[in-house]
């Protein structure tokens, strides 16, 4: 690539960075000023809005509660779907192409459609799960199993699973001891894509979390959606912060995973 190349894609790509942050910019602005009506420019700044928002148990609480659900359907589904796609990978790949329309099913339902019927299903003995956290966990648990499954079955392919299986069984190990000691640590990188991807689209939910829980178990979405007729700088400020907060398990993720040489 010349040089002159180089610096067209170095351009092009500041420039895309750019067109994406300044709506985030923009609301950061609106969250620290404490008057912008008719000018160009916020007529003054202040922190009280991330002061009340930090200082609100509500919010907190929301907060606390996105987290553990978020985790929590996060565990349940890697601690089910590794074992089992081990087993598939290994023992019965033809299994693949059922499986790879099987996780397109909760995108072939909409939300909406789907709490309809699982407020049918769990509003009533012997499993009265609405508006309890589990019912919550249970549905994140479908809708981060498609990124979880494809991430991690790309990561088996590029590993060669089979072959890597084979060595170890010809060094003495067992089918399981060379899964958990020799194939495990080869998926870090794809368990980091899966949990990060599934975190970020799982925390930002909003219909099932309504729907099925609503305000006895609320979430930070469900909170943002009872603050909407609040203070236009509140929000703001409730925005940024959800933002940073996705940017800091991020930060976590990448920083417990470092790269080895």
């Amino acid at each position: 690539m010349s040089r002159a190349e180089h610096l067209y894609h170095r351009i092009m790509v500041g420039l895309l960075f750019t067109l994406l942050a300044l709506p985030l910019l923009a609301t950061l602005l609106y969250a620290i000023s404490s008057d912008w009506s008719n000018t160009i420019l916020p007529q003054g700044y202040s922190l009280k809005w991330f002061i009340q928002l930090w200082s609100d148990p509500r919010f907190l609480t929301a907060l606390s509660h996105s987290l553990l659900i978020c985790f929590g359907a996060l565990l349940f589904s890697l601690v089910l779907v590794l074992p089992a796609m081990f087993v598939i990978a290994y023992y019965f790949p033809r299994l693949d192409s059922v499986m790879n329309i099987l996780i397109l099913m909760p995108f072939a339902v909409p939300p909406v459609v789907s709490s309809v019927g699982l407020l049918q299903i769990y509003s009533s003995s012997p499993l009265m799960l609405t508006g309890t956290p589990w019912i919550l966990i249970g549905c994140y648990f479908t809708i981060a199993l498609p990124f979880i499954y494809r991430a991690l079955a790309n990561n088996m392919q590029a590993i060669n699973l089979k072959e890597l299986i084979d060595a170890a069984q010809l060094l003495g190990a067992s089918t399981w001891q060379a899964a958990i000691w020799v194939v495990l640590p080869n998926l870090r990188k794809g368990m980091l894509i899966a949990v990060l991807l599934s975190f970020s689209f799982l925390i930002g939910e909003f219909v099932f979390a309504n729907l099925l829980v609503g305000n006895r178990y609320e979430t930070l979405q469900v909170y943002l959606f009872n603050m909407r007729n609040g203070s236009g700088h509140f929000t703001s400020a409730l925005v940024i912060s959800y933002f940073f907060v996705v940017l800091l398990v991020t930060w976590l993720a990448n920083a417990l995973n470092p790269e080895r040489g």
